[in-house]
């Protein structure tokens, strides 16, 4: 049953304020974190950083995020812990964004950080403003309302302030609801190529039979591109492949030499890019066919085509006259999207070519992980009367699309199994992982270059050793969760806390404890905090005492460098605290190092828990091989031989498969005969039940 736009703002309420308690922070932060991270998730922002600043003057910021384009976000919250749903009205929203305006020329214009105490976020995002000043090309308002929009309010209008474009962006109650009513899709641009470019892109259909994907084949110029990407920006990238291209995002060197030497030539030389859409319209010129409009274009190979061709043309004031790309436009059907974009991407042949399918949501990585949560139940808490279960999101908006079709009741016994606090993200989980395995900066860097770093090296891993993402490391993983948000709230009640930076602090407080486990081989118990759910006061006093370690060494940073968040995520940052992590050493109590494991230990738990993981994985490759009907097995070894595609070996096995069940293929056996499956596939045997 789906829920109304009231249902979901008395929702969303409730989750406020319980995450507001469990997190030690203000509503209005809560608030401010939950549609970030909403929008960060859906590639609508590339990350968000708290700062609210208020003045009398009619000037207030909630938030920042300075984007990999040289483009600034600014955010404004419209947040008054209302207890019923109202309306924003037009004359609402201009105010609120001309306070942001105000913010924004003040610190440009009127050197505003003048006024500030220098280790306040505020100082350090109105300083940044003065000192980039002219690099800022254009600004995006974003505001973040608890109300729902008029619908008399159709459009704002495009403007500039202190010489800076701006483009307004309001997510209201009922935006949001959408959003998240979408089964977890974000919200798609529906680009209507002739009002934005005077006319449609001549194409050719590429889309033949009944069974066919409509495909157009699009000779688009470079200018239209550029501009494309201009506007929109990271929104255009598939996200899973806009990840991986932040981390690696630099201009080409040899798409510009060509653009800049040899722009007629760009058609031949470049591979071009392929694109999906959900829906394409079309027309019929004295030219040909015409696409006229395109919804939800996402380019799932070639990102770095586009981003080049836009930056080339900015930064060297490059012409893109004679410039041409070739474009392969799919259409897939939103429903089909999770399973066709992978593939895809997969197999297409591209410059900037991305590791393990882009780690798809669909990954078996993730799978195995959704697979977990599902059913492992979590120990019960001191004094709670039942277990529970920590629900991993695999694919946005799983948790809440779990919930769309329940009673009140069903909603309220599924909220007792998976409690919304235990509810954590693919972004969320890099988060926990990477401040303890890697460095801190890249959780500092924002939730996507976070996650392009962890799944980076994630998916190496993986084709290494599977085996090792087992239970224990599931366990594990929401050990370290609970671990990270205790330290939240941990920072939030400190005394010396004057409310900025609790990301940085928590990062690298963390990081430092891990750091000395390292230097002394050993490491935390983390199935004690699994079996508990909870952290023995010993670790409590070590992260505090590191939260407040990891404050006074960022809080005060070298000469010349005024963001401290901007600080937060250089090396330099973290090789500072590295050597001086002996100070934190001598304050940390007996209990601590006494409740310590060591590494000997952690490892032995490792090597049994593979060892179960290879087992439980040998099951399920057998499971597979029964779940295939025999004369599929026949099928495939009659095709197989007539095409001349199978290894002795692999007739071998298929002759086993065929006298299923009184044969049983072993595990090994049945690794071959899945890889058979998908060989069987790929050349063109129809297996029906397969």
């Amino acid at each position: 049953m789906e829920i109304t736009t009231q249902e979901f703002f008395h929702d969303l309420k409730q989750d406020l304020m319980a995450g507001a308690e469990a997190n030690s922070a203000f509503q209005l932060a809560e608030f401010m974190n939950v549609v970030a991270n909403e929008l960060t998730e859906t590639g609508f922002i590339e990350g968000f950083e708290f700062c609210h600043y208020r003045a009398q003057r009619g000037v207030r910021v909630d938030g920042y995020w300075f984007t990999d384009d040289g483009n600034l976000d600014l955010f404004i919250a419209d947040f008054d812990s209302r207890t019923e749903l109202a309306t924003l009205t037009q004359t609402n929203v201009l105010t609120i964004f001309k306070r942001l305006a105000n913010f924004l020329e003040a610190s440009k214009e009127k050197e505003l950080h003048r006024g500030l105490e220098e280790t306040s976020p505020e100082y350090g995002l109105a300083r940044d403003i003065a000192d980039r000043n002219s690099q800022i090309r254009q600004a995006r308002f974003l505001l973040f309302s608890e109300r729902t929009l008029s619908e008399r309010l159709q459009a704002l209008e495009d403007d500039s302030v202190a010489g800076v474009p701006i483009s307004y962006h309001v997510w209201d109650v009922s935006r949001l609801h959408r959003q998240q009513s979408s089964r977890g899709h974000k919200e798609a641009l529906d680009l209507d190529l002739v009002d934005m470019f005077g006319d449609g892109v001549s194409c050719l259909r590429a889309h033949f039979g009944r069974d066919a994907y409509p495909s157009y084949l699009i000779v688009i110029p470079g200018e239209i591109l550029s501009r494309l990407y201009d506007k929109y920006g990271s929104r255009l990238l598939e996200q899973n492949v806009r990840t991986f291209l932040q981390a690696r995002g630099k201009v080409n060197k040899g798409i510009r030499t060509t653009i800049l030497a040899e722009p007629g030539m760009f058609f031949a030389y470049n591979n071009g890019i392929t694109a999906t859409a959900q829906e394409v319209e079309t027309r019929t010129t004295d030219s040909g066919l015409q696409i006229t409009r395109i919804l939800d274009l996402q380019i799932v190979n070639g990102g770095q085509t586009t981003a080049s061709l836009f930056h080339t043309a900015r930064r060297d004031n490059a012409s893109l006259e004679q410039v041409f790309v070739q474009m392969k436009l799919s259409v897939v059907d939103s429903e089909d999207s999770e399973q066709v974009v992978p593939r895809i991407s997969e197999y297409a042949n591209t410059q900037n070519r991305v590791n393990a399918a882009d780690f798809f949501s669909n990954h078996p990585f993730h799978r195995r992980m959704e697979e977990f949560s599902r059913r492992i139940w979590a120990p019960a808490q001191q004094g709670a009367q039942r277990e529970t279960k920590w629900f991993y999101e695999r694919a946005r908006g799983q948790y809440a699309d779990a919930q769309s079709k329940l009673t009140r009741a069903g909603r309220r016994r599924f909220k007792a199994e998976y409690p919304r606090l235990q509810m954590f993200t693919k972004t969320d989980l890099a988060k926990f992982e990477n401040v303890w395995e890697d460095h801190p900066k890249w959780v500092n860097l924002g939730a996507q270059k976070n996650f392009a770093r962890f799944a980076n090296r994630i998916g190496k891993e993986w084709v290494k050793s599977r085996e090792s993402f087992n239970e224990l490391y599931f366990r594990r993983a929401i050990a370290r969760g609970i671990m990270f948000r205790r330290t939240e709230r941990l920072v939030s009640s400190q005394s010396w806390y004057n409310g900025g930076y609790r990301a940085n602090i928590v990062a690298y407080a963390i990081a430092a404890i891990s750091e000395i486990c390292k230097q002394r081989n050993q490491e935390v118990d983390f199935m004690s905090i699994w079996n508990t759910q909870m952290l023995n006061p010993s670790l409590i006093d070590a992260l505090t005492a590191s939260s407040l370690f990891a404050n006074e060494y960022i809080t005060q940073p070298p000469p010349g460098v005024a963001n401290i968040t901007e600080w937060c995520k250089k090396d330099a940052c973290w090789q500072r605290i590295q050597a001086q992590v002996k100070q934190l050493e001598s304050k940390l109590t007996q209990a601590f190092w006494d409740d310590l494991v060591s590494l000997e230990e952690h490892k032995e738990e490792a090597r049994n828990a593979k060892k179960t993981q290879k087992i439980d994985d040998g099951i399920a490759l057998q499971q597979q091989v029964f779940d295939v009907p025999v004369k599929d097995w026949t099928l495939i070894l009659e095709q197989g031989m007539k095409k001349k595609i199978l290894t002795p070996k692999e007739v071998g096995i298929l002759r086993i498969a065929q006298q299923i069940p009184a044969r049983i293929p072993s595990e090994k056996q049945s690794a071959v005969l899945i890889e058979v499956l998908e060989k069987a596939r790929a050349e063109g045997i129809s297996i029906a039940n397969a």
